[in-house]
């Protein structure tokens, strides 16, 4: 298998049937955050996330990993919502960084005015994170977003997409994917779920601002996710990430399944992960098994009404259609790469 370590550099180790890449494997100086002694913990125990809560794994790797890029000098503005609900439940709190709470649409505009306070005071040391989930980012907050990029504010904003604002009762938002039921979109009518066509694709909305660093990542390759902090943080300026972060309340999947799933949408190209500099992507997560898209319908009771109690092959198919489009639009399949793999695998490697 390939994977890339700490400096983005290609790693291939030959575990067949795994994706697991073990710290021992590596160079002390390029493990995981996660594997020092020393790591920050920035959310630690005591909040009080579902299990198998995505958002809760995805914040602590990507702050822990700002945490140790910015030396442990770090301040983050969180928006309302899930990650800010069941982190500081009052009068407590899991974050062991300074962290403050902002209104559920002005993440972007707080850490803005954090940024705009310490260069005032000549502080030019201390690094600044905004975080929100997708209502939060893509919804509410989308107008003070698209404000910090276009003033170039010296901020990292992080947002975790759990699909749907899953702390206020799963209401659809405009990252909730097509065809998905919720709490306002019923599976009911001839075209059941969500609306077709009406989100936004806030990753590629921030790469057209042509700020310095965007990128896409997910909970199923957490050393991809913390890198491509670490990259963030090396960067002055305006940078987003976009985390795809799964949810088993509002997704009705299994806990245990948190990762496969957001594996899967990577692998059937539903969620292409990728980076881009300045309105370039330069660079694509390769899918390495690619997987129709049912496989990662099915296990989760939102899409349940694709399947039963009549098969609805139309929608399947359209949902596919999209998959296939993003390989071909991102690039993500290298056929002779995967072939080579799987012959060597083949071979008991």
């Amino acid at each position: 298998m390939k994977t890339t370590d700490l400096t983005g550099t290609r790693v291939k180790f030959f575990q067949t049937g795994s994706f697991a890449v073990g710290n021992r494997l590596v160079e002390p100086e390029l493990r995981s955050v996660q594997s020092e002694p020393e790591r920050a913990n920035a959310i630690t125990c005591g909040h009080r996330a579902c299990q198998g809560c995505g958002e809760a794994l995805g914040a602590r790797y990507a702050l822990d990993a700002a945490m140790r890029a910015a030396g442990g000098d770090l301040i983050a503005a969180n928006a309302t919502g899930c990650l800010e609900v069941f982190s500081t439940p009052y009068p407590e709190t899991s974050w062991q960084l300074p962290w403050i709470h902002s209104l559920f649409g002005n993440a972007p505009a707080v850490s803005t005015g954090i940024a705009a306070a310490l260069r005032a005071k000549g502080n030019t040391h201390t690094r600044v994170v905004g975080q929100g989930g997708d209502g939060g980012t893509v919804d509410i907050g989308f107008a003070c977003l698209s404000g910090m990029f276009e003033r170039g504010d010296d901020v990292l904003y992080i947002c975790y997409d759990n699909e749907a604002y899953m702390n206020t009762g799963v209401q659809r938002s405009a990252a909730t994917p097509e065809a998905a039921r919720t709490s306002t979109t019923q599976a009911v009518g001839e075209q059941p779920g969500a609306p077709w066509g009406q989100g936004k694709n806030a990753a590629l909305i921030a790469l057209a601002h042509e700020i310095p660093y965007v990128a896409t990542a997910t909970i199923a390759d957490l050393r991809d996710l913390e890198r491509k902090v670490q990259t963030a943080m090396e960067v002055r300026g305006a940078r987003y990430i976009h985390v795809l972060v799964t949810c088993p309340l509002g997704w009705g999947a299994a806990s245990g399944d948190s990762i496969r799933l957001a594996r899967l949408a990577t692998q059937t190209g539903l969620f292409p992960v990728w980076e881009g500099e300045r309105g370039d992507i330069v660079s694509v997560t390769k899918i390495r098994h690619p997987e129709p898209v049912e496989r990662y319908l099915e296990l989760q009771t939102r899409f349940r009404h694709l399947f039963s109690p009549v098969r609805r092959e139309d929608m399947i198919a359209r949902i596919q259609a999209r998959a296939d489009r993003n390989i071909e639009r991102f690039g993500l399949l290298d056929g002779a790469e995967y072939q080579q793999e799987e012959l060597h695998n083949e071979g008991g490697s």
